[in-house]
């Protein structure tokens, strides 16, 4: 059963510097730690003999860890599409925001795609919160969400 707290999402990336900069020049995350990590040549957790990866971990402004790049050295990862917001197997990584209208200008003006403007939606608990859905340089789903009250 898990009974802790959410830790972090991981994903894997093709170009990890250009993730680092984008998650860290763009949206604002922190660095808080990087290694390499070669598994033994029986596996590791990933069950991939002999992996060789570069991680790096990004923290948000009160230091906790949130997002974490692995970036498969040996063997490369495959080749692959972005998915769609709405396919099994997409996921999308959500961050609160201040101001979203102003977020998504600046973000806009630094090159980051949207797939729609904010739109101001109703929760089924009565909150009202802004919403905006966005990608990475890689394709990954970013959401960004207002809370406008409570």
């Amino acid at each position: 059963m898990v009974n802790k707290r959410f830790d972090h999402v991981g994903i894997v990336v093709k170009d990890v510097e250009k993730q680092k900069n984008f998650y860290c020049d763009v949206l604002g995350l922190k660095v808080s730690g990087e290694r390499d990590s070669i598994a033994p040549p029986s596996g590791d957790h990933t069950n991939i003999p002999g992996a060789k990866r570069r991680l790096i971990f990004l923290c948000d402004q009160n230091g906790e860890i949130v997002l974490e790049l692995v970036y498969y050295i040996e063997p490369q990862s495959p080749p692959g599409k972005p998915l769609n917001p709405n396919q099994l197997n997409a996921i999308h990584l959500c961050f609160n925001v201040d101001n979203l209208q102003d977020r998504y200008k600046e973000l806009s003006n630094k090159g980051v795609c949207f797939l729609t403007e904010p739109k101001i939606l109703k929760t089924p608990d009565g909150k009202t919160v802004c919403l905006s859905y966005a990608q990475d340089p890689e394709g990954n789903w970013i959401e960004l969400k207002e809370a406008l009250n409570g």
